[in-house]
């Protein structure tokens, strides 16, 4: 009994020698590190590139982010901002400026009171723009409307006329049997070259007819003077012939300058029904 029982004691002692032999056979021996020479330059231009140290590449592999799908612990982990570092015991807080404030969120200045020229026209405007306004304006424009009326009644009225004594020009510009009408706008005159009772002579004759004061015309196709009102009608010397006027055209007043030119004077008329035409002053001789 005593000789069996002895190999059964030696067997866990066999057991246990057998695992550290065998971990002393599973772990191998380090290898000497072998450092390599550093490149030299090739024909003094350049350097060869550095030989990586894979134990590095190896470590910052294994130090990188987990491929793949992570759990929602590990995004908010990631996503968590870091804390920041506390000021150590006795050191002053480091605080970050304040951002500048965009334009419309700074306060506008506040507005100087306005100049007295300002508040005239100010109300000024109030005062035209408004109902009340108007009605002052519109009164005020009435009164001086009607005082400028008043002040032109109380002055005479004047008139712009030509000249009572002009010249015409020299006799020979008016030949014979001519009616010039140059004269009739201006001056109101008809410079005739005819024959009275059996002179030649030239004469002024006024462009009036004497029935009812119309301006007759000279038709030139017809040798006559015709009033467009009510048809009198006129021979070349202002004798009246036809119609409802009663006597002959009438003269103006006409002599030779000591120029030569022929002047007249419209201060001066003459009627031939009341024997004027004989007088010398309303005619010139030719």
């Amino acid at each position: 009994m005593a000789r069996k029982a002895a190999p059964a004691a030696a067997k866990p002692a066999a057991a246990a020698a057998k695992p550290a032999a065998a971990k002393a056979v599973d772990k191998p021996a380090p290898k000497p590190k072998v450092e390599r020479p550093a490149a030299k330059a090739v024909d003094g231009e350049g350097t060869a590139p550095a030989v990586r140290d894979t134990s590095s590449i190896l470590a910052a592999a294994r130090g990188a982010a987990k491929p793949g799908p992570m759990s929602k612990a590990e995004a908010a982990a990631r996503m968590k901002p870091s804390a920041p570092a506390k000021p150590a015991k006795g050191e002053a807080a480091v605080v970050p400026p304040m951002p500048a404030k965009p334009e419309y969120a700074k306060p506008k200045p506040a507005k100087a009171a306005p100049a007295p020229e300002g508040d005239r026209r100010f109300f000024l405007g109030v005062l035209v723009g408004s109902a009340l306004g108007v009605g002052f304006t519109t009164v005020a424009a009435t009164t001086g409307l009607w005082t400028l009326a008043f002040a032109r009644f109380m002055f005479p009225n004047v008139l712009t006329e030509p000249p009572s004594k002009f010249k015409i020009g020299f006799p020979s510009d008016f030949p014979p049997g001519v009616v010039e009408e140059k004269y009739k706008a201006q001056f109101g005159i008809w410079p005739v070259s005819t024959e009275y009772k059996g002179l030649r002579q030239i004469v002024a004759l006024k462009t009036v007819c004497t029935h009812l004061g119309c301006t007759p015309n000279w038709l030139e196709a017809e040798q006559k003077f015709k009033c467009p009102c009510h048809g009198s009608g006129f021979y070349k010397d202002g004798i009246n012939f036809e119609g409802p006027a009663p006597r002959p055209l009438e003269r103006y007043a006409i002599r030779l300058a000591d120029d030569g030119q022929l002047e007249v004077d419209k201060s001066r008329t003459f009627q031939e029904e009341l024997g004027q035409w004989s007088d010398p002053a309303c005619f010139v001789a030719v």
